[in-house]
């Protein structure tokens, strides 16, 4: 399991991140991709720009009560920033799962003019390019994977007249492409930068290599004949865990830095609804661990029974409602925080860098306490 004490003297850091907050956005649009996804989009005022300033690759977290109950869900933004006197936009792409819902509701029932609670944009799935000039950046998606990638594509392909982006997109059919015109719009503006290779696993295309899953030995014939690792800068993976994990590992077999090859996973389903902290009682007498946790520039504590193994977020929970949190699975990376003091364990990691961890960050919905006293802050 990945460990993390505390950490050594704060490092500025690059890119855009906020201290997750929510505000109420109004849904501005709700644009169908396909028969089983819409592209909906929130009008953010002049008021909140800053708040909501981020980098093509991020994502936001929404909230809204259905059925009397609170549910988030993480979503990747899908277009590049265009901020205006006007205020700006968000844009996130919402798949329908089967049983999933928020999108079912989000496919069925959402409309322009309804209010949700949107978080500010949080996440490291961006380009750490320092230098654009002649690069080339490959994007591997699967199904809804491809909304991070439309920002990043977009973003990249404009900031430089020789920058390449190469798309390797996966999906059952024709007809289950998201964003499918707007991908031959972007192609049609960029023709000699921006290559696409649709990969379809229930639909025969011309050539066999791009008919049928990815596996291992399509993998590689595809890297060895189409896109040649050896002349890529930089590699964004995004899909499900099967998928991600396969292309790691064929990567850094094929001596790929493991710096270089920047993921994201999309989880199968939508996540457990979430109903608030796991009830704790502290009995008189038992064993407990201190947790002090920094929020806002406030000091919180809570004793958490030792016998719970009660997660960080959860005890923060119980004393800070305002802890930001989304998925709970260790995937969205809300929830990080930095360990200033003792030490935890983490059951599951899909979001942090080692370069992070090092740095004494974890994600506290997965960080178990194994010192008797704990400080995290979220604010750093």
């Amino acid at each position: 399991m990945p460990q993390a004490q505390a950490a050594p003297p704060p490092q500025r850091e690059g890119g855009v991140r906020h201290r997750a907050r929510f505000h109420t956005l109004t849904v501005s649009d709700v644009r169908p991709l396909t028969k089983d996804a819409v592209e909906v989009s929130f009008a953010v005022p002049p008021e909140l720009a800053d708040d909501y300033a981020y980098l093509p690759g991020q994502y936001v977290a929404l909230r809204v009560q259905l059925d009397g109950v609170e549910v988030r869900r993480s979503y990747s933004l899908c277009r590049p920033p265009t901020p205006s006197d006007a205020g700006t936009t968000l844009s996130v792409a919402v798949k329908r799962d089967e049983g999933g819902l928020f999108s079912t509701w989000a496919q069925t029932e959402l409309t322009p003019g309804f209010e949700i609670d949107v978080m500010s944009p949080q996440g490291t799935f961006t380009s750490g390019l320092a230098e654009l000039e002649g690069t080339h950046v490959v994007g591997i998606a699967a199904g809804s994977g491809i909304t991070p990638m439309m920002a990043l594509a977009r973003s990249l392909l404009s900031a430089s007249d020789s920058t390449r982006f190469t798309l390797l997109y996966t999906n059952k059919a024709t007809s289950d492409v998201m964003f499918l015109e707007d991908l031959a719009d972007l192609k049609d503006r960029y023709p000699t930068r921006l290559v696409l290779h649709h990969v379809l696993s229930r639909e025969q295309r011309t050539a066999p290599v791009l008919s049928g899953r990815i596996d291992e030995e399509r993998l590689r014939t595809i890297l060895d004949g189409l896109i040649l690792p050896a002349t890529v800068d930089e590699w964004f993976l995004c899909g499900p865990f099967a998928l991600v994990d396969l292309c790691r590992e064929v990567l850094a077999d094929l001596g790929v830095p493991r710096e270089h090859v920047r993921f994201e996973l999309f989880t199968t389903g939508d996540e457990p609804v979430e109903r608030g902290p796991r009830r704790i009682e502290v009995r008189q007498g038992e064993k407990t661990v201190r947790i002090e946790i920094n929020l806002d520039g406030v000091s919180s504590t809570v004793e958490s029974p030792v016998d719970a193994h009660e997660s960080v977020l959860n005890a923060a929970l119980r004393v800070r409602p305002d802890a930001p949190f989304a998925c709970s699975g260790g995937v969205c990376g809300t929830c990080r925080a930095r360990v200033l003091d003792g030490s935890v364990t983490m059951t599951e990691n899909y979001a942090l860098e080692p370069d992070e961890i090092e740095r004494g960050y974890v994600l506290t919905c997965q960080s178990h306490p194994t010192s008797d006293r704990l400080v995290v802050d979220y604010d750093v």
